[in-house]
């Protein structure tokens, strides 16, 4: 069961399952009445809102329960980071904490792979760390609420490590393509980009093929735990806007987010997205050694830049 089917990440770890053998039968959930889903056979899909608890036990308790679902892949967030509120909070986090504890005694889910996000981890520092699965998480508190929801989530499901149901946790770094939630994809869609002044990030992003092949690696396997899911891109923000041919303007760090949130009353710039800049200002590369190891799995395809 892939919760979370019609978004782009979705649709990519529904095609990677449908590739790999052994697999009989693949049941998609999402709010969205069109999923978008390949069309196939051994490919179901439900429209649930699993905020709603009695919703997500028929879900459960009804569709899984009927189609013997033993894997549950959720990957069902929120994408956009500016947003807010109760409603939100409720799609990070409740929704994964109802799932997970429907999950822990149903008589055939026997295992659980949640896609996690880099952007937990705390990384304070002014020069790029390398992260490893015992890094420190985000804590702090003046962290917008996508950071926070995210470790709260994380943190969530980690808490059930050890019982009945094997749990993955897959701590991606940023899937970067269109509609994924990705704030750099975002980002690099005005024709200017103010970037820190004095401070040129290491960002390492992932491809939805390599995302995808994660997934489907994580749900074939017995490994637990926590993992590090990195890309085959790793290049300072200097670059990737280069990269994207846009144009790069360094400016002081404490003004960035100010002077986007102004976007619309500074003539002659293109910034149509609400971002939060705050992933910008430090930098941080995942240790992918654990998932190459236990999981399999290696970056291999590069991104496409916009």
């Amino acid at each position: 069961m892939v919760v979370g089917a019609p978004a782009p990440l979705g649709v990519a770890i529904v095609r990677a399952l449908l590739a790999t053998p052994g697999i009989e039968h693949v049941l998609g959930v999402g709010i969205e009445t069109d999923a978008g889903l390949p069309e196939d056979p051994r490919v179901d899909y439900r429209a649930v809102d699993l905020t709603h608890p009695r919703a997500l036990h028929d879900l459960v308790w009804g569709d899984a329960k009927d189609a013997r679902i033993d894997t549950v892949v959720h990957c069902m967030q929120h994408r956009r980071g500016s947003d807010r509120g109760r409603r939100i909070h409720a799609q990070n986090v409740e929704a994964t904490r109802g799932l997970v504890v429907a999950c822990r005694e149903h008589p055939t889910i026997a295992r659980i792979v949640y896609r996690s996000f880099a952007e937990v981890y705390g990384s304070t520092h002014t020069t790029s760390d390398l992260l490893d699965e015992d890094a420190a998480l985000d804590f702090g508190p003046t962290a917008p609420q996508w950071v926070r929801d995210r470790v709260e989530a994380d943190l969530t499901v980690c808490a059930q490590l050890g019982g009945r149901v094997a749990i993955a946790v897959l701590r991606c770094a940023e899937v970067f393509a269109a509609d994924t939630g990705s704030q750099l994809w975002d980002y690099l869609q005005s024709r200017v980009c103010f970037r820190p002044l004095g401070f040129d990030p290491m960002i390492n992003v992932l491809s939805l093929d390599d995302a995808a092949r994660a997934f489907a690696a994580a749900a074939a396997c017995t490994a637990t735990g926590v993992f590090n899911i990195p890309g085959a891109d790793t290049l300072p923000l200097s670059r990737a806007i280069a990269a994207s041919r846009r144009a790069g303007v360094p400016i002081p760090g404490p003004a960035m987010t100010p002077l986007y949130a102004l976007r619309r009353w500074i003539a002659g710039f293109d910034f149509r997205y609400d971002l939060n800049l705050r992933r910008f200002h430090f930098g941080g590369v995942l240790d992918g050694t654990r998932a190459r190891t236990e999981l399999g799995y290696a970056p291999a395809r590069h991104v496409a830049w916009p």
